[in-house]
């Protein structure tokens, strides 16, 4: 008897549990839409927060319960926001795919430098010593920040400066918030022609520090109005399908520094981004 006296007592201890969890599973029972799990199940599951939710479970309940537009997944694009207009019964607004540019083209040999930057590679960093190694205060220092938090393997340092491989990129913006010196922004991924630079110095000081920074001339909103403004010493591309592409051309052709930067020409830099990642 001594020595099944403990195996009774675990048995009925046992057997309490059970009908006590049973009990609180009922009574503090949280009923799930199954609409939250299905729209959640159309997400791409990156959990980047670009959409302004926490995370892919956050969307999909704001979506379900609170009215978030169903296009409000960057990753997914159009295709995930046309699956969930679908199932939702609601119209998929159609926007335009955005990208990250960085916007900048100060390689080594285009831009001076003040010193040799030899600390840990992170821009912030960089940047907080004497106000960066670059002369130029707006400058792409190079040091990978950008890199690091690309879950997309989206962007990479090429020749000194980071580019992106848009076909990669899904928008999500965190290398735009981790950048220093906000030189990363979102343009249309239709959009071929970029004011790659960020420098709001006047023409003199920008000739000093790098033969392809944008001196403030206005030129090419004289060739192209329309599509160029120029703003606080730095010119702005304001991009447009109805653009005249001849006008636009005109623009890139007459600029002094070659700050415009040409479609033709990000193509061919993101073809030798890749091979250079291969041979890394």
């Amino acid at each position: 008897m001594d020595i099944l006296t403990p195996f009774i007592i675990l048995g009925t201890l046992g057997i309490i549990f059970a009908l006590l969890l049973g009990f609180a599973s009922k009574k503090f029972h949280v009923q799930v839409d199954r609409r939250v799990l299905k729209v959640r199940e159309m997400l791409p599951g990156a959990n980047c927060g670009a959409c302004g939710f926490p995370g892919c479970d956050g969307l999909a309940d704001a979506i379900v319960n609170k009215g978030a537009p169903c296009n409000s997944c960057p990753v997914g694009g159009k295709e995930t926001a046309d699956k969930l207009a679908r199932f939702m019964g609601a119209d998929a607004v159609d926007s335009a795919k955005q990208v990250a540019c960085v916007m900048c083209q100060g390689t080594p040999e285009y831009a001076t430098e003040k010193f040799k930057y030899k600390g840990i590679m992170d821009c912030r960093a960089n940047h907080n010593l004497q106000g960066g190694s670059k002369t130029c205060p707006d400058g792409c220092l190079g040091c990978g920040s950008c890199v690091d938090v690309c879950d997309f393997d989206a962007i990479h340092i090429v020749n000194g400066i980071a580019l992106v491989d848009k076909e990669k990129c899904t928008s999500c913006k965190r290398c735009i918030e981790i950048c220093p010196r906000d030189i990363i922004q979102l343009v249309d991924y239709d959009q071929e022609v970029y004011v790659r630079c960020n420098s709001h110095e006047k023409g003199k000081e920008v000739r000093q520090y790098c033969k392809v920074g944008c001196i403030g001339c206005g030129i090419c909103a004289k060739m192209c109005p329309e599509g160029f403004e120029v703003e606080n010493n730095l010119a702005h591309f304001n991009y447009s399908k109805d653009l005249d592409s001849e006008k636009v051309q005109k623009a890139v052709d007459k600029c002094p520094t070659k700050a415009i930067y040409p479609g033709l020409k990000i193509k061919e830099e993101q073809a030798k981004q890749k091979e250079e990642v291969k041979e890394a």
